[in-house]
């Protein structure tokens, strides 16, 4: 079964669990996960969310503005082959 979802990819952790927590305080789901290697820059953790909610995850970053931003991806998983990682903005 294929699962595609989005990520926050940041350069530092201690951005990356402050941009989870807004996500969280706004009633966005999310998810703290180890970066995927195709986006291998940064502290090796980013923000997993539900790609529905791109538009409020944008919203919250325009609220926050964390610092240290590295992109926004769209990652596609399939069983037994390697992600699929594509720059969402």
């Amino acid at each position: 079964m294929q699962e595609i979802f989005g990520i926050a990819a940041f350069r530092s952790r201690q951005q990356v669990m402050r941009f989870d927590s807004a996500l969280n305080r706004a009633g966005i789901r999310s998810q703290v996960i180890s970066t995927p290697k195709d986006v291998a820059v940064g502290c090796g953790l980013s923000v997993r969310f539900e790609l529905r909610d791109t538009q409020s995850v944008l919203d919250v970053y325009q609220r926050t503005r964390p610092g240290n931003l590295i992109g926004f991806y769209r990652v596609t998983r399939t069983p037994g082959g390697k992600p699929m990682v594509e720059r969402l903005i």
